[in-house]
């Protein structure tokens, strides 16, 4: 059965982004459901794994930590504690480095490493003061004290459940141990001077493996919420902040800011240099030798006169894309309604536009909405092979959305390296989002997302 896929209508409820995921290979589908599979899946065993590799390595790092911390308070009365601290900070940056690398490659959580220490001047007292004055260092340190006692239990529960569920659970295929060397008739469940209470008959063996099958299937969610802590513990202590996050993502976004206006000036100044430019200069030209001709052969210069003033046409036509292209002024003057519409009457293809905005967003966020819509009613035009459009602007809180739909062909994709990467890389320089759904024969939903900020 083929469902429709129509852009949202003024009035409907914004659906959550996972509707408009771009296309990939389907999710593999499983005969068993998630709470049979866990105890054998990969992922399982990963987490498992990386709890039981805590234990030491949280006894080590804590050890060093305790002790370089200590050795290094204890000196702070002479001039050493001040580089053995300097030295404990950077051991732990160095276990904090193994942490995130075990992290990556057992528990799939990819921590971006922190930036170095920057030292104001060359030398060893510079490094050690960079150390100590690096909030980093001390969150590594602070991982290294937590982490301990977690790791501990974490351990301690994940072995008692793992090791309890499954030996439970297998009880019926070992019970033939304790008659054949115990000289008893299997698991004894209470016993003293008077009473023994053994697990042997079939309904107690029974009971027995059914309560180690739920341990052993509610382990691995265990497993999970255990490693949970650890991925909270990692990214938090071990990864960078948040505020150097933000400052790392304001210089990427600013990098693309200006490579994109670098390459407009490009762009307007090879438009201007190729199109407009060449032609006035032929222009004034034809308009030279007309002048000369106008004694000699007046009906020659007349014809030279009208074939300029078709070029001056032309070249103002293309003056005013040149200028339409650096901001129209139906935008400034009018707003995105206007301006939609006119970029609308100019596709190839009918296109319904529908702006229901309370106010006007930010001149630079409506700027972008603006070539935004106008790129992507340009890729319809020469690649969709659609027979309609339609546009959708509207405001959800803070945020401005528009959605651009065609019955086309399909199969966009942003991962491609095509201009529709570019187009989300120009958005999420000013913190906005871009998903495309375009499956292969169609139909193609862009949702672009831009913060308001008026």
């Amino acid at each position: 059965m083929e469902t429709e896929h129509r852009p949202r209508r003024h009035g409907e409820p914004y659906e959550p982004y996972e509707r408009y995921e771009p296309y990939g290979p389907k999710r593999r589908t499983h005969r068993l459901p998630a709470a049979l599979r866990a105890p054998f899946e990969a992922r399982t065993w990963r987490e498992l794994g990386y709890l039981l590799l805590s234990l030491p390595v949280s006894v080590l790092l804590f050890t060093y930590a305790i002790s370089m911390f200590s050795l290094g308070m204890g000196l702070l009365i002479t001039f050493l504690g001040i580089p053995v601290l300097a030295a404990a900070l950077a051991g732990c940056r160095a276990f904090g480095a193994m942490e995130r690398a075990r992290a990556r490659a057992l528990l799939k959580l990819d921590v971006a490493d922190p930036r170095p220490v920057r030292a104001d001047k060359g030398g060893l007292m510079s490094w050690v003061g960079g150390v100590l004055k690096s909030g980093v260092s001390w969150r590594h340190l602070l991982y290294a004290l937590l982490h301990f006692p977690w790791a501990v239990f974490a351990f301690v529960v994940a072995v008692v459940f793992w090791t309890y569920g499954w030996a439970l659970f297998t009880y019926p295929l070992w019970r033939w141990v304790f008659p054949v060397y115990a000289g008893q008739g299997g698991l004894q469940l209470y016993g003293d001077g008077a009473h023994n209470v053994y697990l042997d008959s079939p309904f107690e063996i029974a009971v027995t493996s059914l309560v180690g099958l739920v341990f052993t299937l509610a382990t691995p969610w265990l497993v999970r919420g255990l490693t949970m802590v650890d991925r909270g513990m990692v990214a938090g202590l071990l990864g960078p902040s948040r505020l150097a996050s933000r400052v790392s993502e304001l210089e990427s976004g600013r990098g693309v800011v200006v490579d994109t206006a670098a390459a407009d000036l490009r762009r307007i100044e090879r438009d201007l240099h190729d199109g407009a430019q060449a032609r006035l200069v032929a222009l004034a030209m034809d308009l030279g030798m007309a002048k000369e001709k106008l004694a000699e052969d007046p009906q020659a210069a007349a014809r030279m006169v009208d074939e300029a003033h078709g070029e001056v046409k032309i070249a103002l036509r293309e003056l005013r894309d040149l200028a339409r292209g650096i901001h129209p002024a139906v935008l400034t003057d009018r707003g995105l309604d206007a301006a939609l519409s006119a970029v609308a009457s100019r596709c190839t293809v009918p296109v319904r536009v529908e702006v229901d905005l309370p106010a006007r967003p930010a001149p630079a966020i409506e700027g972008i909405a603006y070539f935004s819509v106008s790129e992507l009613l340009q890729n319809i035009s020469k690649h969709a092979q659609a027979t309609r459009a339609t546009v959708e602007v509207w405001r959800t809180q803070d945020r401005l959305m528009f959605q651009v739909t065609d019955n086309g062909r399909g199969g966009a994709d942003v991962s491609a390296g095509s201009g529709l990467a570019g187009l989300a890389e120009r958005l999420d320089a000013v913190d906005g989002i871009l998903v495309v759904d375009s499956p292969v024969g169609g139909p193609t939903t862009v949702t672009a997302e831009l913060p308001w900020r008026n």
